[in-house]
């Protein structure tokens, strides 16, 4: 096997291992991933059968891309299936709250489904659309970066120096890679390195979180270790087909 198909298996598998992963949060929860709703509706309390029925969907969709059983059918339904969310869930709910869909950090969530569903049009074949899908979402992230900087420097391990400096490099590093992917121009260089910084943050940042607090307890955090290692994924996607 090549370097570029060595890099695309990779990427699959992160990403269907995220997906599989949401999926499993999702019924042993019994509550669906934070980024996936605008917002925890009652009704969902009691229609908990929606709520194990997405858990199992998300899992076989996931187990399918890993195992390469029919992964652009399965792909192209997940990724139809987020842009639908976005489009009829996430956008009108914000617009409701018209107190809030003018703040740019109050769209975070949806541009972390858009990213996913990028991913997903990736695999499923469609790939400059769901690469730049993916690209804008990430330069929406570093725009994240240089707004709330100084909150988010609180995030960072504390053995970390300098954490605001660190911050605004990654916000840079982000949006230099998203532009690179979106204008087409180093878009190897630019999705490798983005996969690997993205890889890095599941191991300094996510996953000594996500071992902090209990399992049971801890599922905001246990759920963004998967979708950094989904969004690893799709870069490093997107760098095999450059």
């Amino acid at each position: 096997m090549n370097k570029s198909g060595l890099l695309a298996d990779t990427g699959r598998i992160f990403y269907g291992a995220a997906i599989a992963a949401l999926g499993f949060l999702t019924i042993y929860h019994r509550d669906l991933p934070y980024m996936l709703i605008p917002a925890r509706h009652p009704w969902l309390k009691e229609h908990v059968f929606l709520v194990y029925a997405s858990g199992v969907l998300l899992l076989t969709a996931g187990v399918c891309i890993i195992g390469k059983k029919k992964p652009r059918r399965v792909a192209r339904l997940l990724g139809i299936a987020l842009l639908l969310i976005f489009c009829f869930y996430f956008v009108p709910y914000m617009l409701a709250l018209s107190a809030r869909y003018s703040h740019f950090g109050a769209w975070e969530n949806s541009a972390k489904e858009l990213a996913l569903a990028g991913g997903a049009l990736l695999i499923a074949g469609y790939g400059r659309i769901g690469a730049r899908i993916y690209a804008l979402m990430i330069i929406s992230f570093s725009i994240d970066h240089f707004l709330y900087a100084h909150q988010a420097a609180g995030y960072m391990p504390g053995w970390i120096g300098q954490p605001v400096f660190w911050i605004y490099f990654c916000g840079v590093a982000l949006l230099a890679a998203g532009v690179a992917i979106v204008i087409r121009t180093k878009v190897r260089l630019a999705a490798t390195l983005l996969g690997a910084m993205i890889l890095s943050w599941v191991f300094i940042v996510h996953i000594p979180k996500m071992m902090a607090a209990p399992f049971a307890q801890n599922e905001g955090e246990v759920t963004s270790g998967f979708i950094a290692l989904a969004y690893a994924g799709i870069a490093f996607i997107i760098a095999a087909e450059a």
